[in-house]
């Protein structure tokens, strides 16, 4: 199960299903120093597991309350990613990304809060899809993608454009709430 073509997409499940939420403020985008579960001692956008009876929206603001104590609203959806690890794991990820948030991230056991500039993103300490997808994330391209990895290696991967959203690759046009 080294090829995306060893998979039967139509058929695949992932064990967990998680989000990912990356706030912008200005020209930064808000990222963690993760410190607990998979990819502990990545940089990664906070998020995390769906719990049972919970939508991928609910769990990706609770996430961000627990993770940082922060409080984000007008999450836009932006993606998905199906990962299969060749270990058996696998974990489906719905992505959003948002501009308005109350309170002032602060670091928990499981983050550490760090506000990044869009053109600094540290790709070196992320997972290594995440340097194919978060530029179209932040150029406004949806997304659908499925990754095969080996431990952290990356061995296959497809990457399908599903749509297009605002550019937030200028940090001088923000876009209207609710959007």
């Amino acid at each position: 199960m080294n090829r995306l073509t060893d998979i039967d997409w139509q058929r695949w499940e992932a064990r967990d299903p998680a989000t990912l939420v990356f706030v912008f403020r200005g020209d930064e985008i808000l990222l963690i120093n993760k410190k607990t579960g998979l990819g502990k001692g990545k940089v990664n956008a906070p998020g995390g597991k769906v719990d049972p009876g919970e939508t991928p929206e609910a769990a990706a603001i609770r996430e961000c309350r627990e993770e940082l104590h922060i409080e984000v609203s007008d999450l836009e959806y932006c993606g998905e990613h199906r990962f299969q690890f060749v270990d058996g794991y696998s974990i489906h990820v719905w992505v959003y990304r948002t501009r308005n948030f109350e309170g002032e991230p602060v670091e928990t056991r499981e983050a550490e809060p760090l506000w990044t500039r869009i053109d600094e993103i540290p790709f070196d300490a992320m997972w290594e899809d995440d340097k194919y997808w978060v530029p179209m994330l932040i150029r406004g391209e949806r997304f659908q993608t499925r990754w095969i990895f080996d431990g952290d290696r990356m061995v296959d991967y497809h990457i399908a454009p599903a749509g297009k959203l605002e550019s937030w690759s200028d940090p001088t046009v923000a876009p209207p709430r609710g959007v």
